[in-house]
């Protein structure tokens, strides 16, 4: 009850943020132009539009996740406001859950909204939705549920800016693991080799909820993968967050 009634108000907060309806229009009016730029391609119109608004849904998902996330616990403690809701019959654990799904419901419906407008571009176009293209956008959300809980992690013990470092640089390497199983390969020494495969199956791997390519081409992706990597996000959030429980667990209000 505690945690539904802070996940909410966190809810709430998110989405009277000016930095989530800057996002939102900017990324709307990305996915409209779409149709704009697309009469431009000859014969890949479709495409074009299915590309691009997958391509805008995805980063403006992951601005609001971190520009959001990693000020969740900073605003509290700027207000002064923990300090009121740790002395009342709140675990500190409650809070951080709290604020995770509280940014999680923000995201679910800034994923949506943007959504549906890609769809109604779709249907406007009298081009054909498919399952696919559907498949991306629900792994473009759990993409966010996980970079959420990484951008909560670093807010735990760090400043917003460094935060905000930490975290994009954790998103930009997640997309290169796959070329980190190339290079420990290739790798001279054992230690560099031994290295290199930790950090490969250590960092979270960001370019297995990346299927925009399949789906603009409407190729389907069969169930045993998404399933595998929804399973994937869940296993690694619930660490992720259990690492931030422990942090803040750690941490002392002066």
């Amino acid at each position: 009850m505690k945690i539904t009634a802070i996940a909410f108000n966190t809810f709430r907060e998110a989405v009277r943020d000016k930095i989530f309806y800057n996002l939102l229009i900017f990324a709307l009016l990305v996915i409209v132009a779409s149709v704009l730029l697309g009469d431009l391609s000859i014969g890949q119109n479709e495409k074009f539009i299915k590309d691009i608004g997958l391509a805008a849904i995805a980063l403006f998902g992951v601005l609001t996740a971190i520009l959001v996330g990693i000020s969740l616990v900073y605003k509290e403690i700027d207000r002064r406001t923990i300090y009121t809701i740790i002395s009342k019959p709140v675990h500190r654990y409650e809070f951080l859950l709290s604020k995770y799904f509280g940014l999680c419901l923000t995201l679910l419906v800034n994923v949506a909204i943007m959504a549906f407008f890609l769809f109604v571009i779709i249907w406007w176009k009298h081009y054909s939705p498919s399952l696919s293209l559907l498949t991306a956008i629900l792994l473009i959300y759990f993409q966010l549920l996980l970079l959420t809980s990484i951008a909560l992690l670093f807010s735990t013990f760090s400043s917003p800016t460094m935060s905000a470092v930490f975290t994009i640089a954790i998103y930009i390497i997640g997309h290169l693991t796959s070329d980190l199983k190339e290079i420990g390969q290739t790798a001279q020494s054992k230690f560099s080799h031994y290295l290199i495969n930790c950090l490969y199956y250590i960092l979270p791997n960001f370019s297995n909820f990346n299927i925009r390519t399949e789906a603009v081409h409407g190729i389907n992706i069969s169930t045993t993968y998404v399933l595998g990597v929804i399973l994937y996000s869940g296993f690694y959030t619930a660490v992720v967050l259990l690492i931030s429980i422990l942090s803040f667990q750690k941490r002392e209000f002066n």
